[in-house]
């Protein structure tokens, strides 16, 4: 085994919002195997992947996995095909109208508005191919999940490392979430509280295009995150994922200043700054009742909870049972009490049968504790009384 340092990444004191995109025909027009390298081992672009399909059909192949073989073995007699090669294709790849300013752009935005945004590739397409491309060497990314080669001592791909299929993309964005960034790190499998996560599904958007980003589409858009398909012309595709509840929005693959998708995503970063207020006070909240339970003990909690579990009874039933279990309670405090009259006059379920013996005797209980009644108590007397 190797001592390799896994790069963990911890929650920031801002939130962060991460932006994952597919790669083939969600910033590029095209597959990037087919923009220049297909055509160089002699293939037609239709013929190699319907040889790859059928290779992966015969044999119960991973399709992935199918079509990194064909690449290796058409290549044969024609080029030596090493990272510095597969990279020079990637060089040549189309993008997206605005895609190459796009993503310092939307970052910018974000940090005015307070929020950190990360982009992130997860691709079934090519690493070295989509660091070939501008927007690669630019920075943009800050991770990308792509299939990839094993090189040889010469530098020739020999053996698949990596391969990226739609169900492994959700592996990603969980270690997205957790910070937990080398595809080799185990601890994506670790539980972390809610309060701990780095980037919660909910601060996640992931656009793509087709079928292979579903799983992922699906994952996002159950758990609060946003998810978006882009089109290029034909909108059948994201008609069909939002009747099937994969996504919810979507939008042309135009990434200019001022397109429909960019007017979106600034729409989402603008929510999260104001979301982020909400969580981190619901943590507050949580934190502090957490500490008061602790302290005040087992006994304290449970008369705690019993007494919203009355508050908010709407069956009579209920309430019967309720005031059963109260009545085992052996120490009231003055708050208590005081939540119980309370409780008795505004509560119309338990006012109701405020007279009913095993309520009233309960009721008698508490009053006969006290000294001196509030308001509320002289209400509960007044009723059990004259009742």
């Amino acid at each position: 085994m190797g001592n390799k340092i896994f790069e963990r990444r911890t929650k920031s004191d801002k939130p962060v919002l991460a932006i994952c995109y597919d790669f083939d025909k969600t910033l590029s027009p095209d597959d990037m195997q087919a923009q220049g390298y297909i055509q160089s081992v002699g293939y037609d672009v239709a013929d190699f992947w319907k040889e790859s399909n059928e290779l992966a059909e015969d044999n119960d192949m991973d399709t992935n996995l199918a079509y990194m073989y064909k690449m290796i073995e058409k290549a044969q007699g024609r080029m030596v095909v090493t990272r510095e090669k597969l990279a020079e294709y990637g060089s040549k790849v189309g993008l997206f109208p605005g895609v190459n300013t796009w993503f310092e752009r939307i970052r910018q935005y974000g940090a005015k508005h307070g929020v950190v945004v990360e982009h992130y590739i997860i691709s079934s397409g090519l690493k070295e191919m989509i660091e070939g491309t501008e927007v690669f060497k630019s920075g943009a990314f800050e991770h990308v999940y792509a299939s990839s080669f094993y090189y040889d001592e010469w530098g020739v791909a020999k053996w698949p490392a990596q391969v990226v299929n739609y169900t492994g993309k959700t592996q990603i964005l969980f270690r997205i979430m957790k910070g937990v960034m080398d595809v080799n790190d185990s601890a994506v499998n670790d539980h972390f509280a809610p309060e701990d996560v780095r980037v919660p599904f909910h601060n996640m958007v992931y656009i793509g295009d087709s079928d292979t980003d579903v799983p992922c589409m699906k994952l996002v858009n159950d758990n609060g995150g946003y998810s978006i398909g882009v089109y290029n012309g034909e909108k059948t595709k994201v008609y069909k994922m939002v009747r099937d509840g994969r996504i919810k929005y979507y939008t042309p693959a135009d990434y200019t200043e001022g397109s429909e998708l960019d007017k979106l995503v600034k729409a989402i970063i603008d929510r999260t700054a104001t979301n982020e207020i909400l969580q981190e006070k619901y943590f507050e909240c949580k934190k502090e009742y957490l500490a008061a339970d602790r302290e005040s003990g087992e006994d304290a909690q449970k008369r705690t909870d019993l007494i919203i579990a009355l508050e908010n009874s709407h069956s009579f039933a209920k309430t019967h049972s309720l005031i059963s279990q109260l009545q085992h309670c052996k120490t009231w405090t003055e708050s208590d009490m005081e939540s119980l009259f309370e409780i008795a006059v505004n509560n119309s379920q338990v006012r109701y049968i405020l007279t009913d013996p095993d309520v009233k005797a309960f009721y008698e209980t508490l009053l006969a504790g006290q000294e001196q009644l509030s308001v509320d108590g002289q209400a509960v007397q007044k009723i059990l009384t004259e009742g």
